[in-house]
């Protein structure tokens, strides 16, 4: 039987001998909905119960504290809890980074966020602003940390000089392997941060364990971290489907299955399939494409009945954990739409998570790169392939002395 696994809330909880040197200071949690106990309390009120903790304020990230906000760009706003009196600031509101009076409001923020181990997810940003306000104000941080529920296969170019924003904190991959206690680590070696940073490692967390391959299935219930992140299997398809975000095509927000289908009303998703198996068939392993048919109730294409691609990553008999790689699935995807329709207006071109003078899909690669390869008649998937698997080495060899966990 695999060992039972322990996330770092729930050693903070069961061990007085680590919280010891949180006594008599003011602590302030950052949290979301996903921020549960093993028996799904919420962090915010199981540490609010611990009679040796001193709640003194909480802070949400994108989508809000207890999960409010459905869409990017749409903001939270501050609020008092009612149950525990403190005050609830946002980090998606008038600010993205902590200002000065909210750093005054605690002695140590411990930050407790569920990630699903792509760059684009905007908590990792958030970990990075507070990390630098808590270097600048003299402040502690502790990770609690969480699984990375995409496992540690890593994938996709690395975020260039320049390209840092909202959702792209650091020149990390598109997929990074890394959990929010790894990445808290890198992030203060790399930025060179002088801050009292802690991380609360789980214990028993096995990423090359099937069938879950990061995420303890069978164990622990998924909580959506995000609204629009429902399930395991979107999470191992995000950090390809995220760049649907910067297309006219819908990805499946306004239906059941968000972040896992594809498609518009002008596809054809059948012939998109077998082009993407003539183009580069080996970046289709590990997983089952289907054709299939959905209407979205609210976003892109809200209303209207759109031909698409499911992608299936769930059945044992479907999903191969590091064969699947959903960056040049999704990538190979745009450029069979470019060469059947070569007109085909892919790319949006209205403002991103507070972008409007770069293209979205330019800020989610973190270059223009992906892009230009989709836009090149001439451009190859080998070619691709050739940037892509350079950075992913050149990562490898950086995020190693990072690793908390085997595996």
């Amino acid at each position: 039987m695999p060992q039972s696994i322990q996330f770092g809330l729930d050693r903070l909880l069961a061990e007085p001998a680590l919280r010891r040197p949180l006594a008599g200071r003011r602590i302030a949690l950052l949290a979301h909905p996903a921020s549960v106990t093993r028996d799904l309390k919420h962090s915010l009120d199981a540490l609010g119960a611990l009679p040796d903790i001193t709640l003194s304020a909480a802070f949400g990230p994108q989508h809000g504290l207890r999960g409010d906000k459905q869409d990017n760009m749409v903001e939270s706003a501050d609020y008092r809890d009612p149950l525990h009196g403190i005050p609830v600031f946002s980090l998606y509101g008038e600010v993205r980074r902590p200002s000065a009076a909210m750093m005054d409001s605690f002695d140590v923020l411990l930050v407790d966020l569920q990630d699903l181990g792509c760059r684009i997810y905007t908590f990792i940003t958030t970990l990075r602003y507070v990390l630098e306000e808590a270097a600048k104000h003299g402040k502690s941080v502790w990770v609690l940390d969480r699984p990375n529920p995409a496992g540690r296969p890593v994938e996709g170019t690395t975020l260039q000089p320049g390209w840092e924003s909202f959702v792209g904190a650091g020149a990390l991959p598109m997929r990074h392997g890394l959990t929010m206690g790894e990445l808290a680590n890198w992030f203060v070696a790399t930025l060179g941060l002088d801050v009292d940073c802690r991380v609360i490692p789980m214990q028993g967390w096995q990423p090359e364990a099937a069938p879950g391959y990061g995420w303890p299935l069978g164990e622990r219930s998924w909580i959506n971290p995000s609204p629009n992140a429902p399930n395991l299997s979107m999470a191992r398809c995000y950090a390809g489907t995220v760049m649907l975000e910067g297309t006219t095509l819908s990805e499946g927000r306004g239906t059941t299955r968000p972040l896992e289908i594809f498609g518009a009303p002008d596809l054809d998703a059948r012939a998109l399939i077998a082009e993407m198996r003539t183009l580069a068939p080996e970046w289709l392993r590990g997983c089952v494409l289907r054709d299939c048919w959905f209407e979205p109730t609210f976003h892109k294409h809200a209303g209207r009945l759109c031909n698409g691609v499911q992608i299936h990553v769930e059945a044992p008999e479907h999903y191969a954990h590091h064969a699947f790689r959903p960056w040049r699935l999704q990538a190979l995807a745009f450029k069979a739409i470019r060469r059947l329709q070569p007109d085909y207006a892919l790319w949006r071109d209205f403002g991103y998570e507070y972008e409007f003078d770069r293209l979205a899909i330019d800020l989610i690669n973190g270059s223009p790169v992906l892009r230009e390869w989709v836009d090149d008649p001439a451009a190859r998937p080998q070619d691709l392939d050739a940037l892509a698997c350079a950075d992913e080495a050149a990562w490898l060899e950086t995020r190693a002395p990072f690793m908390l966990y085997p595996g």
